[in-house]
């Protein structure tokens, strides 16, 4: 630069240093012209390419590590100061928790904005070169602070116009025993994700940057120690503006007789339940248990779940028409008959009605096998394809293990309809609602739930949610080991999970 002046009095920096000449320069050997030659023709032919100064790969997608990406140590350790000094803000929904900092774009702290103007301006240009992809010169940027049991799971990062995501990690000395690890996963015929390939462990001053594409699936694996790192993470956080209404909850304690729910609890921990996991990663992970293999009491209580007796049951707890003998409209007097009647036609005005011609002999209970042709009972009705259209009442259910790990996530292609959720809790003694799992209801458009269902022994939830609610089971952290403290053979805990549609 040109037309420097002397430092202002009281300043700690000398001579040439004064405030407004905060500069950072990211490595020479990755701005030398030879080499980024070379790793232009990598990403070109899609082929690894390995220097000390930078490593590219293409399995399960391209990525690039960058070491030592800013020269100064100095600097660093200054940027870090003015980052942990900013007001981070609490992200938390289906898919991560962590803080964030505001928009980096408009700081104006020194470090900061040296920062900005290498990524906006020289390291915007070097990656547009070596990829010949025509970069926006706006880059979204703020920084994200990762605490214990935080996390960010599986997603593929698209948006629309999103062409590179990149992370530069300013993190003590770590290893893969902390957690924390930027995981890839890989892809199966359908480009779903399948399972993680390969970890990517958090270093100083190490920039990690890929390829935003269809299959760039990801995560930062939750962390596992009380550790203060943090991330300056350059991936836009999207927010989905939606709408919807409230649900309805019932819960019933006791449910089962003491002595078949401990019954229920003992075949459970007795193990010989074959497990199989749900997948892909960017729509949930748990594990479900395969019925045919099941014990006599769990085949017992996944019976009665499609029994006509609890459809009936629940018809006289909701009000909601699950069986044949429910109250009909001619047992009501005749102000709510005619209430429902203006109601009704209402609905159909604007489209949503409901057919009444339902057969009056029909029957409630069905297997799972009419809901779905393919043979997978998807507990989460949300995601199923095909709309109910017989008039019958039905249901779908399953029995699941939860333990370190698992969750289910909303994602873009979630369909819903009127239905009343149920749940049967086990084994869940001394479970906290901070270890996760618990079952998160959510509107459309709202910052705060509209009803959180945590797992209890032997309560029975019943939800009732329409069309516009939306749920998910939270990510269960590392927290939830602290459970084997007081029963050491126990991993988690495990649900009945039914859904029934009028």
């Amino acid at each position: 630069m040109n037309g420097k002046r002397p430092a202002e009095p009281g300043s700690d920096r000398a001579g040439k240093k004064g405030k407004k000449e905060v500069m950072a320069k990211f490595s020479d050997a990755v701005t030398g012209e030879t080499l980024k030659k070379q790793v232009a023709e990598a990403w070109s032919r899609r082929t690894p390419f390995r220097h000390e100064a930078i490593v590219m790969e293409m399995d399960p997608f391209l990525h690039c590590v960058i070491p030592n990406f800013i020269q100064s140590q100095n600097f660093l350790e200054g940027l870090q100061k003015e980052l942990l000094n900013l007001d981070f803000h609490e992200k938390y929904n289906d898919l991560y928790k962590f803080q964030q900092s505001d928009d980096l774009k408009k700081r104006r702290e020194p470090h900061i904005c040296a920062l900005r103007k290498i990524l906006f301006e020289h390291f915007r240009s070097w990656i547009s070169d070596i990829s010949k992809i025509d970069l926006e010169s706006t880059i979204d940027m703020s920084c994200a602070k990762y605490e214990f049991s935080d996390a960010l799971l599986c997603h593929d990062d698209e948006l629309e116009g999103r062409r590179i995501a990149f992370i530069l990690y300013l993190v003590p000395p770590w290893d893969a025993s902390l957690g924390g690890t930027l995981d890839l996963f890989s892809v199966d015929e359908h480009f779903q994700p399948k399972q993680i390939v390969k970890s990517l462990i958090p270093s100083w001053n190490t920039l990690v940057f890929f390829e935003v594409s269809p299959v760039s699936f990801h995560q930062h694996e939750i962390l596992y120690d009380w550790i203060n790192p943090t991330y300056l993470d350059m991936e836009y956080q999207a927010q989905i503006q939606e709408e919807f209404e409230e649900s309805s909850e019932i819960l019933l304690k006791e449910f089962l007789q003491p002595e078949k729910f401990a019954e229920v609890c003992e075949a459970l921990e007795r193990g010989g339940v074959e497990w199989s996991s749900r997948g892909p990663p960017n729509k949930r992970f748990y594990e479900k248990a395969e019925e045919s293999q099941l014990p006599d009491i769990l085949r017992d209580c996944m019976v009665l779940f499609r029994s006509e007796a609890m459809f009936l049951l629940l018809s006289n707890f909701t009000g909601l028409k699950l069986h044949f003998l429910a109250p009909s409209e001619e047992d009501e007097p005749e102000d709510k008959k005619e209430r429902d009647a203006v109601s009704a036609a209402e609905n159909t005005e604007e489209g949503t009605g409901h057919s009444s011609s339902e057969p009056e002999d029909s029957r409630a209970a069905t297997s799972d096998s009419r809901l779905q042709s393919d043979g997978l009972t998807d507990p989460e009705p949300e995601e199923d394809e095909g709309k109910k259209e017989s008039g019958v009442p039905t249901c779908q259910g399953e029995l699941r293990h939860w333990k370190t790990g698992h969750y289910t996530l909303i994602h873009d292609n979630s369909k819903t309809e009127f239905a009343l959720d149920l749940l049967l809790y086990c084994g869940c003694e001394g479970w906290e609602p901070e270890y996760g799992g618990f079952t998160s209801y959510i509107a459309k458009g709202e910052d705060e739930e509209l009803l959180t269902v945590n797992p209890e022994n032997n309560s029975l939830a019943l939800v009732y949610r329409d069309r516009e609610t939306l749920k998910f089971v939270k990510h269960i952290n590392h927290r939830s080991l602290e459970q084997k403290k007081s029963f050491p053979n126990r991993t988690g805990f495990w649900d009945f999970s039914f859904v029934y549609y009028e």
